[in-house]
């Protein structure tokens, strides 16, 4: 018998048709339907977006705080979007995603703490940045705290400043939580480098002058 050979003409084209689910587009792989293909597209797209608006956001160089709040049951998030909202009254806000542990301990107690950290903590923004940290006070763990005098909200040793605050008002931000807060008590180290968060890395204000030299 002679070695078989790839067919082709019209007839090898009726028959790939033939075996062919009735929903199938030619062309199409196994597990495609047409009104998926699309969908698909369109979710690839969405995600390439997010990503670049991801890559853009972080082109934005910030300052990096540890945003603490409970007593009994003490919750911690590394966070950068922290900012100054008014000097008199005394306001600041935080954004915080809504499905985070953090979340609902600051709408429990109504307070929340805020360690603004020193250049030699990427250690610490990063142990607060991890999902896989313990869920209970264990977390804390990876340095020195103290109860905030008015709070009790932890605090961390070192960090730059810190500011006890109580909840004033909560907005919706998408995703988040715009948390703002009434500034009850600060303290502060008074001097250091900071921590700054740029392009996904951690860098200290020294490293970032004597590389400016």
């Amino acid at each position: 018998m002679a070695p078989s050979s790839p067919v082709s003409g019209p007839s090898s084209t009726a028959g790939r048709l033939a075996d062919q689910p009735a929903d199938r587009v030619p062309g199409q792989l196994p597990d495609q339907v047409p009104d998926q293909v699309p969908e698909r597209a369109a979710e690839r797209a969405a995600e390439r977006e997010r990503l670049r608006l991801r890559r853009a956001l972080g082109r934005f160089a910030t300052g990096v705080t540890v945003v603490t709040a409970g007593v009994d049951e003490p919750q911690g998030m590394t966070a950068n979007a922290f900012t100054s909202v008014s000097l008199d009254p005394p306001l600041v806000l935080v954004c915080v995603n809504r499905q985070a542990r953090l979340h609902e301990a600051v709408l429990a107690s109504r307070a929340f703490a805020v360690s603004v950290l020193n250049g030699q903590q990427a250690a610490v923004a990063r142990h607060f940045a991890d999902r896989r940290r313990p869920r209970d006070r264990s977390q804390f763990a990876v340095g020195q705290w103290t109860p905030g005098p008015r709070t009790g909200i932890p605090v961390l040793s070192g960090a730059l400043a810190w500011l006890e605050c109580t909840l004033t008002d909560v907005h919706p931000g998408g995703d988040h939580s715009i948390l703002l807060g009434t500034v009850t008590g600060t303290a502060g180290t008074g001097g250091g480098d900071a921590l700054v968060f740029h392009d996904g890395r951690f860098l200290s204000t020294e490293a970032i002058h004597r590389e400016a030299r």
